[in-house]
């Protein structure tokens, strides 16, 4: 899942929202993240500060040039390699990856996920994936679930992405369970809301406050995608229609259900808005482009030309205000509806994406033609951050065999 959404907060701030509620999953910020450091790592892409969100962005950096055809460079690669610790988990940003990961290294589900389908759709990269899998067993919640740290309660965002990673790699999630038996699949219906107060059967998001769920689109386009074992990396699935909310017992109907309530929230407008609490209404580029994904790994083909002809027009600066990760979840809505992230309104979503890092070693074909040598610029992205702006959309490789609606 998406990509994306997130204001930019303080490190305290963020990690207090993280004890008080489950945090969203990462995605490219709306508002652009702190200045980077003087010296950045030369296999890093963006160069805004990393620390929030290095291992994610870097992750769907190289998951969107796989998905074009583009082959990155081995220094970006071995950088997200070197960022795991030995338990098999990933922090969102190690500084220094010579030291060994303590007990104050704030390993994640979202960045371990993120990293897990980048390398698995990379190859070559079986024992890296094996441990980061393994450690995202060992921290699932006894309910099915995941939450973003571990030990915090399970939220969709979280636990949709981590279901895109385990199908990456050839798990079953169906079959990854809990002490108690309990699988994402058991989970995931439990977060989705009822048919009726406004909710539309949308996947909740927890109330920073009261704890309490929410109707939330970034929540919605993780859980739908989570539900269907699909992630960031999407075909659209066979042409569907919206269907009429139904109490989620399963999570066959959370699936249906979600994607109704993205459908019909982005007829309007054809994009989503901010839900930052107390944030001016303003447009939310990363989680439109996380409901599109979602929305064609449903089916709703049709639901995605408004809000596809959308982005086209109107997310070129957002992009390149926020960089790697901003280009990819364009790239990934481009890919799941069939657009040419070449000419994706006029921008070259790929060539930007390059320019953004490292020199790729082999450009596609379409990239060589054009002479496209790389080159380097900005962005910003992390799993709570969400909770504050919303903007990955979200989140996943769906290469594996999926839910069927």
């Amino acid at each position: 899942m998406n990509v994306r959404r997130t204001a930019a907060a303080t490190a305290a701030a963020v990690t207090a929202a993280l004890l008080a509620v489950a945090a969203p999953a990462a995605h490219a910020a709306d508002t652009p993240s702190p200045s980077a450091p003087a010296s950045l790592p030369s296999g890093l892409y963006g160069k805004k500060d990393p620390k929030f969100d290095g291992v994610f962005r870097q992750s769907y950096a190289l998951l969107a040039q796989d998905t074009v055809g583009v082959k990155p460079a081995q220094k970006a690669v071995d950088w997200l390699t070197g960022q795991q610790c030995d338990s098999g988990g990933f922090a969102a940003f190690r500084a220094d990856p010579s030291e060994a990961c303590d007990a104050k290294t704030q390993v994640d589900s979202n960045s371990t996920a993120a990293a897990v389908q980048a390398l698995t759709a990379l190859g070559g990269q079986d024992a890296t994936v094996k441990k980061a899998v393994s450690w995202l067993k060992s921290v699932q919640n006894q309910d099915g679930g995941w939450g973003y740290n571990p030990g915090l309660p399970t939220d969709a965002n979280s636990t949709g992405i981590v279901v895109g990673a385990l199908a990456a790699a050839g798990e079953k999630p169906q079959a990854v369970k809990s002490q108690k038996g309990k699988s994402a699949y058991d989970a995931l219906p439990k977060l989705a809301l009822s048919c009726d107060k406004g909710e539309d059967g949308a996947f909740g998001l927890a109330d920073m406050k009261t704890g309490k769920l929410a109707a939330n689109a970034d929540a919605t386009a993780a859980g739908v995608l989570g539900s269907l074992g699909d992630g960031l990396v999407v075909k659209a699935a066979e042409k569907q229609s919206p269907a009429k909310c139904a109490e989620p017992g399963d999570v066959r109907q959370a699936a249906k259900n979600g994607a109704a309530y993205l459908a019909d929230t982005l007829a309007k407008d054809g994009h989503l808005k901010s839900s930052m609490p107390g944030a001016e209404d303003q447009p939310d580029y990363g989680n439109t482009a996380d409901a599109v994904v979602a929305l064609s790994a449903a089916g709703l083909t049709d639901q995605t030309k408004k809000p596809v002809e959308w982005l086209q027009q109107n997310s070129a600066k957002w992009a390149k205000e926020n960089g790697p990760a901003a280009y990819s979840q364009l790239i990934f809505a481009a890919h799941a509806t069939g657009a040419d992230p070449r000419d994706f309104g006029g921008t070259d979503l790929v060539k930007a994406l390059n320019a953004t890092g490292p020199a790729p070693e082999k450009a596609a074909a379409a990239d060589s033609e054009k002479k496209d040598d790389g080159g380097g610029v900005p962005w910003w992205i992390i799993g709570v951050f969400f909770v504050a702006s919303v903007g990955i959309g979200f989140l996943i490789s769906g290469r594996k065999k999926k839910t069927q609606l």
